[in-house]
Order: structure tokens, then sequence, then C-alpha cells
């Protein structure tokens, strides 16, 4: 399901309170927003019913699994490629961690996170391989500058 809701400034308490701490209790974010425990339950119910909310997860340190290095790469493609050829064969390689098509004269940017120069280089050289791959184009993160939580306004 899609979002076609307007989201009041409740929903959009809960919604900031739930990506500050995912594992606060409906009482505690009750008492933040000012409702009930069973109130913010059944907005949370509709907010993910909607698509609002599309789940929750941990977030880990990629440090902590040793994927120190990350990299973008831009994926050149022959001819016709669709974003969705581009999508499955790279969701295959764990170390993209996103990809998304993009304007300008590259098909897609992808996010890679691996644990040293040689891991990515042996990535890059995997996703090259793709047969609708023409070339690649790669830029290394050098000092994450901010690493933010989606807007919530």
């Amino acid at each position: 399901m899609t979002c076609t809701v307007e989201l009041d400034g409740l929903d959009r308490a809960i919604i900031k309170a739930l990506v500050d701490d995912a594992r606060a209790t409906y009482a505690e974010i009750g008492h933040e927003v000012g409702l009930s425990a069973s109130a913010v339950k059944r907005r949370v119910d509709r907010l993910r019913g909607i698509g609002a909310i599309t789940g929750f997860s941990a977030r880990v340190a990629p440090r902590a699994l040793g994927w120190t290095t990350e990299a973008y790469v831009e994926l050149y493609c022959r001819g016709k490629t669709s974003p969705a050829e581009i999508g499955v064969a790279v969701a295959r390689h764990p170390e993209v961690v996103s990809a998304c098509t993009v304007t300008g004269e590259a098909d897609a940017l992808l996010h890679i996170r691996a644990s040293d120069m040689r891991h990515v280089e042996q990535v890059i050289e995997r996703i090259a391989a793709e047969p609708f791959v023409v070339r690649t184009k790669s830029a290394v993160v050098l000092t994450r500058l901010v690493n933010g939580s989606p807007l919530i306004g």
C-alpha cells in the first residue's frame, strides 16, 4: 500500500518518536505526544496500514560488521536497460546498500559498503561484469559529514 492520507501533527509526532527510538513503548510515545497507549497503537496500526510506516529495523554501525570503506558507483548501461533489470542485478550484491536511477549521464547510482579498498574493487568488478553495464565511475568516501534520519516535517 502507499500513503495517500494526509498526516496530522500527532501522526508526525508519533513517527518522529519512532524514528528517534523504534523500541519505545506505546505508553512512552503516548506520554511524549499526549495520547493514551491504546490511541498510539491505533494510530501506528493505521500508519502501517496506509504505508506511512513501512517497517521497523535496527540500525547497526557498519564498522561493527567490519565494513569500514564505502563508495558511490555510477553505472552506465547499454541501450534500453530497464530500472527493474538494474535493480535485480545489483540487489544480488550484499555490499550494495542502496541503488537508484538518476538524472544526468549515468543510468544509476549505487552506494557500496565494503571491508576495504580491495573489497570495493571486487564488488565493482562483479557489477561491471553484468552484461548490460558499459562502464562504471566510482568515488570513495573519505569522511562522512552528515548521517541523518529522514526529515520529519
